[in-house]
């Protein structure tokens, strides 16, 4: 893989914390980066101040690193780009971006969640906005914005069905403390990226209501097997959510506070509504927007999510955090393998 010729320009798409964070790191890497968001006014700001102060402060930009404020620009000067929107976001930036888009370039996506209403994974969303033929790689993993925007060491996995154009995916993003695996298993990414967030607000509820470590562990290591259950009947790899993108970034999530997700559950255990919640962390919050998507799906494939269908239930207002963790603690005895 490190034979791989370095990529020369990308443009990263999404100026939010984790698409800054990734254009930090490829520009270190001595990738020439173009960065675009939505937000002209905040995009003049950090080109002026050279870091992202309202996501990303103290995480100064490399020499390589510009803002442009035009899509179009950034778009024409790039040999691939590089998708960092919000899940609800997607459909209409890669419908946005397709006719700018010429032949060669590939799309790299660090997205994660389902498209809202319909449940698509990722891959299909961009592959009907941005066309089903062109190069696609995704990444993801244990990654919080600003560790890797410290230069802290990080490992994620890139998925392609595209050998080639993954492991030169690969050989971008690896370099000094982060570390790239390859594996061909979109599917299997995709779902350990979306559904880890739904979970994490779960475990935030325990942690709030005083349950402990055994019911945190408990919690973490029964929704691994929602996610592989539904995972694998999508088609994807089991051991694929045995790793950086399945329970790497489940553990992540569910343990640490630079999690939004988690906090979400923590504030929603102390009394807070969810409206309170996410305006407290002021930040997407993505399992709460894709926790009705995973269980719409995981009923149309006949999966049972028990977690899941308990945090849906307590984003809805349906029922109190307490009672749906005494729904889940009184479930009748099953195998584990069940």
């Amino acid at each position: 893989m490190s034979d791989a010729p370095l990529f020369k320009r990308i443009a990263v798409i999404g100026a939010g914390s984790y698409g800054t964070s990734l254009a930090i790191h490829l520009a270190r890497r001595g990738v020439g980066i173009v960065l675009w968001g939505r937000n002209g006014e905040s995009l003049l700001a950090m080109g002026e101040a050279r870091e992202n102060e309202d996501y990303l402060p103290g995480c100064k930009f490399p020499v390589g690193l510009k803002v442009e404020p035009s899509l179009a620009k950034a778009v024409a000067g790039a040999e691939h780009v590089l998708l960092a929107v919000p899940s609800h976001a997607l459909g209409d930036v890669t419908r946005e971006i397709k006719p700018l888009l010429r032949e060669s370039q590939g799309i790299i996506s660090a997205c994660k969640g389902l498209e809202p209403e319909t449940g698509r994974l990722v891959h299909e969303v961009i592959g009907e906005g941005a066309g089903r033929t062109r190069r696609l790689a995704v990444i993801s993993g244990p990654t919080f914005a600003k560790e890797v925007g410290q230069g802290l060491p990080t490992a994620v996995t890139v998925a392609s069905t595209d050998v080639d154009f993954g492991e030169a995916v690969v050989n971008a993003l690896h370099f000094g403390g982060f570390r790239a695996y390859y594996v061909p298993d979109v599917v299997g990414v995709e779902i350990g990226g979306a559904v880890k967030n739904v979970l994490a607000i779960g475990v935030g509820i325990a942690d709030g209501l005083g349950l402990g470590a055994n019911t945190r562990a408990a919690l973490i290591t029964r929704g691994l097997a929602e996610i592989m259950r539904l995972g694998e009947a999508l088609g994807g790899e089991r051991d694929t959510f045995m790793g950086l993108a399945g329970l790497g970034d489940l553990v992540l999530t569910c343990t640490d506070d630079q999690s939004r997700n988690r906090r979400t559950g923590l504030l929603l255990a102390k009394g807070k509504t969810l409206d309170e919640a996410q305006a407290e962390i002021r930040q997407v919050v993505e399992g709460v927007r894709v926790a009705p998507e995973v269980l719409r799906l995981a009923q149309r494939y006949n999966v049972d999510m028990p977690i899941t269908h308990q945090v849906v239930e307590v984003l809805a207002g349906r029922t109190t955090p307490l009672d749906a963790l005494r729904t889940l603690a009184t479930r009748p005895a099953r195998h584990e393998s069940e």
